[in-house]
């Protein structure tokens, strides 16, 4: 994950990049028995679910109040998700001399949607040098989606020669009747420092 902004006065520009990649796999392997006899039959049984996918933020922002304690932006933008998902499994087995069929499948899903988005975002300094701050951020959206949502809270502290922050952050999608993939989600923690020049 990572983010760019720019300002020029109370006009400025940001971009941010989310991406993730992560698979899981599973496998099974059972003998059967009668009265505690084994008997020549056995199954197993294998599965494989993977995920790619990013989410390409562009904006614009409109500083609204900018005091030396407190900043309210008012932000609107594009956002573009892609994700593909795909889905594998088997099954195979005997039955003595007899060997069934080994079955398998698999599934896949690619989506791509571009979305509209309007929000707000800023933070409020406290402390007795105003260094600590908590920072916001809310923007909703649709488009190709539904609905699309993304919030963020944390706490941070600026130093002279920018600042680090801690938040958590959350991005959700609901899609509209007829997508294969009908919701998803992101959330979680970050961790983040900035550079000012």
């Amino acid at each position: 994950m990572g983010s760019l902004e720019v300002h020029d006065g109370r006009w400025g520009a940001f971009t941010d990049l989310l991406y993730v990649n992560f698979g899981a796999s599973s496998s099974a392997y059972r003998e059967f028995t009668i009265g505690g006899t084994p008997i020549p039959a056995d199954a197993s049984t294998s599965a494989r679910i993977d995920l790619k996918g990013s989410i390409w933020t562009l904006g614009a922002a409109y500083r609204v109040v900018a005091t030396p304690r407190s900043t309210v932006e008012a932000i609107a933008g594009i956002r573009r998700l892609g994700i593909e998902q795909s889905f594998s499994w088997t099954l195979s087995g005997n039955l003595g001399p007899i060997s069934p069929a080994d079955r398998s499948g698999a599934r896949a899903a690619d989506l791509e949607h571009w979305d509209a988005f309007v929000g707000v975002r800023g933070r409020a300094a406290f402390g007795a040098d105003g260094r600590w701050f908590v920072p916001y951020h809310l923007d909703v959206g649709t488009g190709e989606s539904r609905f699309v949502r993304q919030a963020m809270l944390g706490g941070g502290r600026a130093f002279d020669w920018g600042e680090v922050m801690v938040a958590w952050r959350h991005i959700d999608y609901t899609m509209k009747s007829d997508e294969t993939i009908r919701s998803l989600s992101f959330s979680g923690p970050m961790v983040a420092a900035s550079f000012v020049w």
